[in-house]
């Protein structure tokens, strides 16, 4: 049997300090595991969009918004080791609700544009450096007819014979026969429904 009073003092300190070391591991270990954590980043604003999170409304609000504007869009997409809400590639613009991504952006060829919690998503347009439709905004809220005017490219107002005819030619880029996206393809159908109705 091993006699503890005759080993060295440094050694049943070392054993002493590992044994310490391995328990406090273990709690955080089981703490970890009981109480998850989600990165602070734009990814923690991914939260479920059932509850009353305002990070969760800005995020729908957002993405109504480039949808109705044409603009296609990838979340939750890192650039600079750091993940942005909002990713558009045709233009290279990053939409962050994180004020250190904006400013690590802020160095890299990426246009970053920050948007705080309390921007409602249709006065996105305002801050893209790029021209956006211009949209008829009621509470907040985007009117179906002037997004359906929007997407076809059309005046809100347009005859029908102008809404018609934006919408072949809309049509001949979208249509997943020729190479476009069938979600696409899809929200220019309904633009047309809704447009051809309000009409002038």
């Amino acid at each position: 049997m091993l006699d503890v009073v005759s080993l060295p003092v440094w050694l049943l300190g070392m054993a002493l300090g590992a044994g310490s070391l391995l328990v406090v591991a273990g709690v955080f270990a089981l703490g970890a595991r009981l109480f998850p954590t989600v990165p602070i980043d734009d990814a923690s604003a991914d939260r479920t969009e059932s509850g009353a999170s305002g990070d969760a409304k800005r995020r729908r609000e957002i993405r109504d918004y480039l949808e109705t504007i044409g603009e296609s869009f990838v979340e939750n997409h890192p650039i600079e080791s750091r993940s942005v809400a909002f990713y558009l590639p045709e233009r290279d613009v990053a939409i962050t609700f994180d004020p250190r991504a904006y400013y690590r952006l802020r160095r890299s060829s990426t246009h970053a544009v920050l948007v705080e919690h309390e921007l409602p998503g249709v006065h996105l347009g305002s801050r893209l450096p790029f021209d956006t439709p211009t949209l008829d905004i009621d509470d907040g809220e985007i009117d179906p007819a002037s997004a359906a005017f929007a997407v076809l490219d059309v005046p809100t107002g347009a005859s029908a014979r102008e809404v018609t005819a934006a919408y072949r030619e809309k049509v001949k880029r979208v249509h997943p026969d020729h190479g476009g996206d069938h979600e696409e393809f899809k929200r220019v159908r309904e633009a047309y429904t809704t447009a051809k109705e309000r009409a002038g």
